[in-house]
């Protein structure tokens, strides 16, 4: 007498393995979106921070208001906007660079803030 696996077990089995997969595909999914979207901010970073050491070391003092751009980082093209604000001391100016992606410009990836100083 043979034995062997009862067509049961074998779609028990079939069934615990698609549960499986589907769970391990979906965590694979959602390390690749956090490593995709980490990648972003970071380069938002950087480019905020390039766009205040800009302005820090400009010969001449930045006009007041506000002033937008483009710029790719990484391949990544991202859209950048900066506002410079008079402050209680007139020999500082306050710089807000917010960086977002260029197709999505209603969500920053990042935010800096910084003072430039008027000589």
């Amino acid at each position: 007498m043979s034995r062997g696996f009862t067509l049961l077990e074998v779609l028990v089995a079939l069934f615990v393995a698609a549960v499986t997969l589907t769970a391990a595909s979906r965590a694979v999914g959602l390390a690749v979106d956090g490593a995709t979207a980490s990648r972003e901010r970071t380069l938002a970073l950087w480019l905020a921070k390039d766009r205040l050491a800009e302005r820090q070391t400009a010969p001449l003092p930045p006009p007041l208001g506000r002033q937008q751009g483009e710029a790719v980082e990484g391949g990544v093209e991202l859209a950048w906007q900066e506002e410079i604000s008079a402050t209680p001391n007139p020999r500082f100016s306050l710089v807000r660079v917010v960086v977002a992606r260029a197709d999505k410009p209603d969500y920053a990836l990042a935010t800096l803030s910084g003072y430039v100083v008027r000589r």
